[in-house]
């Protein structure tokens, strides 16, 4: 007899697999119905937690005496997004002094650290080789010269043919050349300055001998210098824009300085992505020197009319950032979305409005809906720093 046959012939025969197959699957069942109840219970405990607190807390904050504050009436006003980085004075130009002519240094004019005009006379190599030289070319181009002169007077008459005349005419022009360049190197025997500046370095001394491309000192321009600052990439574009740049340099008490923009690098000069900025300073007093740190203050962008608080006054509790708005003599709290901060005071891009009044003391002690007893109403968040 088959299963079919069976089954027709036992009216239980279904009714008992079913509850076979319940039976072999009560594991599983009472499983999940368990963890079904288990959420059940643990959103239903959590809401009634959450309902708890909020009525503790409304509850303490009736209970609790009046806080004593101080407010912050809210008023428009600019704020900087800046940027302060380090910088270094350079000299505006900086010359290496070479000799041009080989000889010993017969004098010496000036010492490091002399201030000196263009033109000026620092130091003279030996001119007697140099002068025999410039006098036999002077000679040989007087000969050349009178040589072309008589030839040409042959040649109008006919007594000469014109290549005489063209040869002599040649060696007189390569005598002039001869005689002009040992002039030049009598010249440059005496070294002269090539700007107004500063003799940074001093390299020949009398009795030295030089050689062609030999050092013999170093010049420096400083009656403007260059604040060279280096650009983050990410602020590269924001600093194309700006045209001057407050400075301070501490090693001169603190001073203040504005440099206008005179340079930025096109490609950056490290793999940092560093950007090379050089300012114009006028140093006409010459009290900036050359290798001088500085801080300087770079202003991306002045934000007009903007709502400013002071960074202590915003809490961070829970990933919400807020403060505490007075209101009829008790705090509510505001959630606040924030902007750009310049020192101490930060941006609010949302979340209040002009004339409002913040907790900015006391903010720390209260809660939402509590009683606050104001002392005292400041429009001058810096007030509170002094």
């Amino acid at each position: 007899m088959n299963s079919a046959e069976r089954d027709s012939k036992d009216p239980a025969g279904p009714k008992n697999t079913l509850l076979l197959f319940i039976w072999r699957n009560l594991p599983r069942v009472a499983l999940l119905v368990t963890i079904i109840l288990i959420i059940f219970l643990m959103v239903l405990i959590s809401g009634k937690k959450g309902q708890l607190e909020r009525e503790k807390a409304a509850a303490q904050a009736q209970g609790r005496k009046p806080v004593n504050t101080v407010l912050l009436e809210l008023q428009p006003a600019d704020i900087q997004d800046a940027i302060n980085l380090p910088g270094v004075i350079e000299p505006w130009i900086q010359l290496e002094l070479l000799a041009k002519v080989s000889g010993a240094v017969e004098e010496v004019f000036v010492r490091e650290g002399s201030v000196v005009k263009k033109g000026e006379l620092l130091a003279r190599i030996e001119p007697d080789d140099y002068r025999i030289a410039l006098d036999s070319a002077i000679a040989s181009h007087d000969l050349a010269r009178a040589d072309y002169e008589r030839a040409k007077i042959m040649v109008s008459k006919k007594a000469a043919p014109v290549a005489d005349l063209e040869r002599l005419e040649a060696m007189m022009l390569t005598a002039k050349a001869t005689m002009d360049n040992a002039a030049l190197r009598l010249s440059r025997c005496s070294i002269t300055a090539p700007m107004d500046g500063v003799v940074s370095r001093l390299n020949a001394e009398v009795g030295f001998f030089l050689s062609v491309g030999d050092p013999v000192g170093q010049m420096l321009q400083i009656n403007r210098v260059k604040a060279v600052v280096g650009i983050p990439e990410s602020d590269v574009d924001a600093v194309r824009k700006i045209s001057e740049v407050d400075m301070v340099i501490q090693s001169l008490n603190n001073r203040q300085v504005t440099g206008k923009k005179y340079y930025l690098a096109s490609a950056p000069e490290t793999v940092a992505r560093i950007y090379r900025l050089e300012l114009e300073i006028d140093n006409a007093d010459g009290a900036i020197l050359p290798g001088m740190f500085l801080r300087a203050h770079v202003v991306k962008n002045i934000i007009r009319d903007a709502i400013a608080v002071p960074l202590y006054s915003i809490i961070s509790r829970n990933d919400e950032q807020f403060v505490f708005v007075a209101l009829d003599g008790a705090v509510r709290k505001r959630l606040v979305k924030t902007g750009i901060i310049e020192k101490w005071q930060v941006q609010v891009t949302e979340g209040l409005s002009p004339g409002e009044k913040i907790v900015v003391e006391g903010h720390r002690d209260v809660e939402d809906g509590q009683e606050i007893e104001v002392i005292q109403v400041i429009t001058d968040p810096g007030s509170m720093l002094l």
